[in-house]
């Protein structure tokens, strides 16, 4: 049969060949982005070294040299815990965690800090009742976020700062603005399962296991329990009298309102109830007590799904991804912003007028390495088409970027958007 003979066509073959070379590249600038870009656990060499109050040794924390763009991020672990995990934390320290998502979404390592006040709690495991001593009450702990809050502005230029806190870790920043009337310095403050009003494990009651030393010592007189031990501590009356959310720092808290072994008289993770009662023996529903009077105001369940180690709702809260998100989103939006929706099967909102509402799930946030890389392949199959069907104290942060740090950044404005367990663990208090 004569005739001219037909080639097969390697055109489909080739432009399956360039999608797979850009997907290839696309995998691989991710993952040397997230390999480079993580929060760490030491400050940058120049960051100005700041004495622990009450302990007499440098604290310790994270953070990283750079250009700002946003009001930087303070995080601030709870008591009995740490900024990241330690030789004797290991299976806690979750602000670590609470930032990095921050890092995966846009913010810039230089933007995102962390403070550990109470040390790297290795001294709590040689004595137990150090948990609810002086070293960790809310006083002791002011003169260090006073300290940081001041470092991390000058260090970075800013002229104001967000704080994000787990339980004390929202109630030391409430007293040192109180204090200092220093509320034209933080944009927003978000309190994360906060004692605003007090806690459940100070009661006299034998049932009481937690004022055990063994268990922490929170007997009603401990330093801890003097503070939260009943809602009219005097620590408490003064913030919470007149005004508790006094601007023009923007507030926002998110608690648990199922369980929490600080707050609820019932079983949370590893933790069973204790009485109901304060610390003069008076019974007192505590439940409600992570509810900052004049901010916004979410409540979340589940979340001891988020405590690997324990199980328990107020430590699981600081290592989830849905409260992640709820605090991202509240940074990153504009001002005096609307009501907030919640993941639906997991949180409920509360907003100013007190009513209840229920939400659909939050949208997924872009930017960061992943959203970069959804635009890229985006990009590489817009380009080429389908493919056709066929047949030791280091002070660098290990998350620091490389540039130095200018003279002064250009300030952020005032509104822009801003395993296995190791070691031992508190028993209560906040």
């Amino acid at each position: 049969m004569t005739g001219r003979s037909h080639r097969p066509s390697h055109r489909p073959s080739r432009r399956r060949s360039a999608v797979v070379a850009t997907l290839a590249l696309v995998v691989s600038w991710v993952g040397t982005a997230g390999a480079a870009e993580r929060i760490g656990t030491t400050f940058p060499e120049d960051f100005p070294e700041i004495l622990d109050a009450s302990l007499g040794v440098p604290v310790i924390g994270f953070g990283a040299s750079g250009a700002v763009e946003r009001a930087p991020v303070i995080f601030l672990h709870g008591n009995n815990d740490t900024p990241y995990p330690t030789a004797c934390n290991g299976s806690f320290g979750h602000m670590q965690a609470f930032a990095q998502h921050f890092l995966d979404h846009g913010y810039r390592s230089s933007e995102l800090w962390g403070l550990g006040y109470q040390g790297d709690q290795c001294d709590a495991l040689a004595d137990p009742t150090v948990k609810s001593s002086a070293a960790h009450s809310t006083l002791a702990n002011v003169p260090d976020v006073r300290a940081f809050v001041q470092a991390v502005l000058d260090y970075t230029g800013a002229e104001q700062v967000d704080i994000v806190g787990h339980s004390l870790g929202g109630i030391v920043p409430r007293e040192w603005l109180r204090q200092d009337d220093a509320y034209a310095s933080v944009r927003r403050l978000v309190a994360v399962d906060s004692p605003h009003h007090g806690i459940i494990n100070c009661s006299p009651s034998l049932r009481n296991y937690y004022a055990n030393p063994a268990a922490g010592g929170f007997h009603p007189d401990s330093a801890i329990c003097r503070e939260f031990g009943a809602a009219d501590t005097p620590l408490l009356s003064a913030l919470n009298a007149g005004d508790a959310t006094p601007g023009p720092t923007e507030y926002l808290s998110v608690r648990n309102i199922d369980t929490s072994f600080v707050y609820v008289e019932a079983q949370d993770g590893a933790f069973p109830p204790v009485p109901a009662e304060d610390r003069h023996g008076r019974p007192h529903d505590f439940s409600a007590s992570g509810r900052l009077e004049g901010a916004r105001d979410v409540g979340v369940v589940g979340q001891g799904r988020h405590d690997p180690a324990l199980g328990t709702a107020h430590i699981g809260i600081s290592n989830s991804p849905e409260v992640w998100q709820l605090t991202l989103d509240f940074l990153s939006s504009g001002p005096s912003p609307a009501p907030m929706p919640a993941p639906e099967a997991t949180a409920s909102v509360r907003p100013h007028d007190g009513t209840a509402a229920r939400a659909g799930a939050l949208p997924a946030t872009g930017g960061g390495a992943a959203g970069l890389a959804s635009v890229l392949l985006a990009a590489a199959l817009w380009v080429t088409g389908p493919c056709p069907t066929s047949g030791s104290r280091s002070r660098r942060s290990a998350g620091s970027r490389t540039s130095t740090r200018p003279g002064r950044a250009t300030p952020p404005s005032p509104r822009s958007p801003g395993t296995r367990a190791t070691g031992s663990r508190p028993g209560g208090g906040a």
